[in-house]
């Protein structure tokens, strides 16, 4: 009797040892879960974009301000930068050619004024990293900001999940230079 009860005791740690690593593997040191990357499949563009122009909207209405429409253009635009972000692995509003969020909107031939541009380099989905450009004063005034009109909205995502997400928004029918005539 002793033996078995000593045979069912020992199982029974082991299985709890077992149990502790496969719990302790899936926290970080600070105790949190470690992160799962986010994949985002071929087919998943269209509902990102409108989840995001949705809850963009949905902040923007809480501010006051009008609804953005999204902007072939402007998501060009912003795909060319997240692609070359991650070219050059790191996250700035600069391209490798030198080139500003208003050079790369007027390449894809956007006529209105930029105005602004958020950018991100992380392994959160779109709406937590939505949520930390709200978070920020920078950023947020660029997703409320009035007078913006149109959206633009992009990613690239390296093999190992990493992703590289830009959101521009646009006034369509302003000068790209605030206060100049706006060009036809």
């Amino acid at each position: 009797m002793n033996r078995r009860t000593f045979i069912i005791l020992s199982s029974a740690a082991a299985l709890a040892a077992c149990a502790e690593t496969s719990t302790q593997a899936t926290l970080a040191p600070d105790g949190k879960p470690l992160p799962k990357v986010y994949r985002i499949g071929a087919g998943d563009a269209g509902r990102i974009e409108f989840r995001v122009l949705d809850s963009v909207n949905a902040l923007r209405q809480a501010a006051g301000a009008p609804a953005l429409q999204l902007n072939a253009k402007l998501n060009a635009a912003a795909a060319t930068h997240s692609r070359d972000m991650a070219v050059q692995n790191r996250p700035w509003h600069f391209g490798s050619d030198g080139s500003s969020p208003i050079d790369r909107a007027n390449r894809v031939g956007y006529t209105g004024r930029i105005v602004g541009e958020n950018i991100s380099e992380t392994y959160e989905t779109e709406l937590e990293t939505l949520a930390a450009w709200m978070e920020e004063d920078a950023t947020r005034r660029v997703i409320l900001d009035a007078s913006a009109r149109e959206l633009g909205f992009a990613w690239y995502q390296e093999k190992n999940g990493k992703i590289w997400w830009t959101m521009l928004t646009g006034a369509p029918g302003l000068s790209a230079i605030p206060g100049a005539a706006a060009a036809s």
